[in-house]
């Protein structure tokens, strides 16, 4: 058990790290670099801004362990679409295999937090 917990908050450190705090901070410290992803992908200023506040939501839906299981589970759910899509973007716009992989990396990553959070809720 001990094992699955740390494996788990690695992996949900990770994603908080990468899917939450990130962005928000680039937010609020740089919010010149905003919209640096998502407008050569050629989506609106204000997608960015809505998925910024999403993803610092979801990042604090997966950390908090008081969070119900549900809305849990719909913050797993988000991360997985933002990341699918993301790769998808990636692969019709710009074609650069760095930027195709990242998203899938860090949907690998999210797998490995859902997995061992279902494991330690069942154990």
């Amino acid at each position: 058990m001990k094992t699955n917990k740390i494996i788990f908050w690695l992996a949900t450190i990770i994603i908080v790290l990468w899917e939450g705090v990130m962005p928000l901070s680039t937010l609020l410290f740089k919010p010149e670099y905003a919209t640096a992803g998502t407008k050569p992908l050629g989506y609106p200023d204000y997608f960015a801004y809505a998925l910024i506040i999403c993803k610092a939501l979801g990042a604090l839906a997966i950390v908090y362990p008081k969070t119900p299981g549900k809305l849990k589970e719909w913050a797993y759910a988000g991360f997985t679409f933002n990341l699918i899509f993301a790769f998808i973007s990636h692969v019709c716009v710009d074609k650069n295999i760095g930027y195709m992989l990242m998203p899938l990396v860090v949907l690998a990553i999210l797998m490995v937090s859902y997995i061992y959070n279902r494991k330690l809720k069942t154990q």
